[in-house]
């Protein structure tokens, strides 16, 4: 991932509406959640979620799909991955010691979610 690409995607986070909505997204996996139960659990009023989901979208840190009636909303894990390379791409000058707690922290986060 190169810097053009990473910004958008910081940018997009870089708002704690939008923030929240990713992170509830991640937190819910690959089913995702409908628009309306995004701003339900939020409490978020439909034309700021709107706004959000639009940002993140087209950021790539989010997809939709179709549903019957709603739209569904899910966290693109891959977009955060990268995103998530990028930030340690370069981490440590030489000493591993400085972003191992970092990996073992998303490694008991994510193992505490399954």
């Amino acid at each position: 991932m190169e810097a053009k690409s990473a910004v958008p995607r910081l940018s997009a986070l870089a708002h704690d509406g939008r923030l929240t909505v990713f992170r509830l997204l991640v937190q819910r996996g690959p089913e995702g959640l409908p628009a309306g139960e995004i701003a339900r659990v939020l409490g978020s009023p439909p034309s700021s979620l709107s706004a959000n989901l639009n940002i993140l979208s087209h950021a790539g840190l989010i997809a939709s799909r179709r549903d019957g009636r709603s739209i569904i909303y899910t966290a693109n894990y891959d977009a955060m991955r990268e995103l998530l390379a990028f930030l340690m791409e370069d981490c440590c000058g030489g000493t591993p010691e400085i972003c191992a707690p970092l990996a073992s922290i998303a490694g008991q986060r994510c193992g505490a979610a399954q």
